[in-house]
This record gives C-alpha cells, sequence and structure tokens, in this order.
C-alpha cells in the first residue's frame, strides 16, 4: 500500500443549530488521514456521524470549523471555481439509497453520462456511448440497459448504477455511503467484490461507511469507530479486531453474529454505558497508543488501555471479545 496521504482530515467539526438554545454536534473534531489505494471503513451506529462525514469531505455540507486537505489542496475552506471543478473531477459518491439517488425520468445512459457532460470528457457523441457501454460492462451490466430508466432495475442493478455513474470522469477517490445496506445480503457480497475488483485494477482510494462489521473487516485495510460524532478508535482492520481497546468497539464487535450454533450459545454481548467514561477532571484526547492505533480516552483510561496492551502481549490469546 501507498504510504501517500490522499486525504488529510483534521479536527473537522459539523454542527447543526436546531433552534437558539440547541446544537446538534453530528461530527465533533475528529482527525484522520487516508492513504493513496487504500479502502478506510468507517463504522459506527445509526446517527454517529459516519455519513455526515463523508457528506462533509465531498462538501454536500460546508464544514463548520477543521480542515480538509485532498490531493496536497485545501477543500475546506470557501471554494473557488477551479477547486470546485477539481473536487468534482477528482472526488465521487457512491449514495446508500440507490432508488432515491437516481433521477426516475433519465435514461441509465443519460444518468452515467451526466458527469462526462459537464466536464467534456469526451468530446462527440459516439466517445459518450462507448464510454457509457464501457461502464455498463465494467459494472457487470450490458449495453440493452442503456436506454431502460431506473425502476426496471432490481435494486442491486441500481447500485451498480450508482456505481457506473461514480466512475465516469475516473475519479482518485469514491465515498460509498453504506452502498449495501439496502441490499439483500447476496447482493451485497457482489457489491463489494465488485468495488475491490474495480480498486484492484483502477487503484481507486475508498472511503468506505457501513454499519455492518463484518463487511466492513471484508474490505478495509483500516477502520474507525464513530460514536456520538467522536472518532474513538481506529486501526488496522486485523488489529481492531482482534485487539480492541474502547469498550465501544467492544460492544459493537459482540454483537457480530457468526454462523457457528456453538459460538453464538456462547456468545457474550457486551453492553456498553457511556457513563463508564469519568471526564470531570480529566479531559479526553486523540492520541497513538501504539503504531497505527488510535484511540480516544482520558489519561486514566489511556494507562488503563497500555496496560491491556501489554497484559496481552505478555498472555496472548487470553483476551477476547
Amino acid at each position: 500500500m501507498s504510504k501517500k496521504k490522499l486525504l488529510e482530515v483534521k479536527s473537522l467539526k459539523q454542527h447543526f443549530p436546531i433552534d437558539k438554545h440547541t446544537t446538534v454536534k453530528a461530527v465533533d473534531d475528529i482527525t484522520f488521514d487516508i492513504y493513496e489505494g487504500e479502502t478506510f471503513g468507517l463504522v459506527g451506529e445509526s446517527g454517529s456521524g459516519k455519513s455526515t462525514t463523508g457528506r462533509t469531505i465531498i462538501r454536500l455540507y460546508d464544514p463548520t470549523d477543521g480542515e480538509v486537505t485532498f490531493d496536497g489542496r485545501c477543500i475546506s475552506s470557501k471554494l473557488s471555481r477551479d477547486d470546485k471543478k477539481f473536487l468534482a473531477r477528482s472526488m465521487q459518491m457512491i449514495f446508500q439509497d440507490p432508488m432515491a439517488s437516481l433521477n426516475p425520468r433519465m435514461t441509465v445512459m443519460d444518468i452515467i453520462a451526466e458527469g462526462i457532460d459537464i466536464h467534456g470528457t469526451h468530446k462527440t457523441k459516439e466517445e459518450r456511448t462507448k464510454r457509457v457501454y464501457e461502464l455498463l460492462r465494467t459494472v457487470g451490466l450490458n449495453e440493452q440497459h442503456a436506454s431502460r430508466y431506473p425502476h426496471e432495475f432490481s435494486g442491486g442493478q441500481r447500485q451498480r448504477i450508482g456505481i457506473a455513474r461514480a466512475l465516469a470522469i475516473e475519479p482518485k477517490f469514491i465515498i460509498a455511503d453504506e452502498p449495501i445496506s439496502a441490499l439483500d445480503v447476496s447482493i451485497q457480497a457482489q457489491v463489494v467484490n465488485l468495488l475491490r475488483k474495480l480498486q484492484k485494477e483502477n487503484g481507486y482510494t475508498y472511503l468506505f461507511i457501513a454499519h455492518d462489521l463484518s463487511m466492513v473487516k471484508y474490505i478495509s485495510d483500516r477502520i474507525g469507530v464513530m460514536h456520538q460524532g467522536k472518532l474513538v478508535e481506529l486501526a488496522n482492520a486485523d488489529d481492531l479486531y482482534t485487539n480492541p481497546l474502547h469498550p465501544y468497539t467492544k460492544s459493537l464487535l459482540s454483537a457480530i453474529p457468526l454462523p457457528d450454533p456453538d459460538y453464538e450459545k456462547t456468545r457474550i454481548r457486551i453492553k456498553y454505558d457511556p457513563s463508564c467514561h469519568d471526564y470531570s477532571s480529566h479531559q479526553p484526547k486523540w492520541v497513538e497508543i501504539r503504531p497505527g492505533h488510535f484511540i480516544f480516552g482520558s489519561e486514566p483510561e489511556l494507562q488503563k488501555y497500555e496496560k491491556e496492551i501489554i497484559d496481552r502481549e505478555n498472555n496472548p490469546g487470553s483476551v477476547t471479545v
């Protein structure tokens, strides 16, 4: 994996004022990097701020505070016309609901070619048509589908059309916002395998947002865990699953079902209680507790996590979730 940072997010905040006295802190001071060619998974329960993070990065929302740097260029402040064009060409999004994100009045040909038309990447109608046919084949559809409308397809096929649209202008970075949550389990695997295949062939970089932890582990190189707008833990996928530290991460992992009846009989579900954190005398901070493993916690908590790491190293296999 290349170690060039493609995306740098520093102290990003996205707050939504509800009224004079209430503000929802959907994303509250989070920091992480995404390297070129990797898949960065972002997980958490509904309402944790995952999708808002993705939408803020791509500037569907203007960030409240913080800095986002993409490919060496700051994209979180006021964007010039050139910046907007650069952002639209370099970054695309695959949305959660494949029906709501496709215009029902447009044919598949026009939906996929919309970015091509806006950016003028293919000059003639023949080039445009050829490119759309090529994209349809890439995502497992065929040329006959180009003249149809979104309602004529299944959910999995519509998501493939959404993927083809995202690929049309050959972006460097794709934000996949829960792209499989609205699909049947068998179709989910097809879509994820397609994303992996495309990444292998073209070197795409993904931010993969989901709440299905088993699927996130399968596709991601590194994973960040969000809870109530905060990033609470970030680590290599294998490390996070075998050595979770934060109580919330442990709770999420304990909820993953496995197709093993014997295991399911003995599986212990860990309940997360936010009141276990006492931040009255020690303010929490985001620290790298060991190389590549970041966690959010107060000084006493960090000492406890460090002790847990040492205990695991001295007694490998003794701690399970």
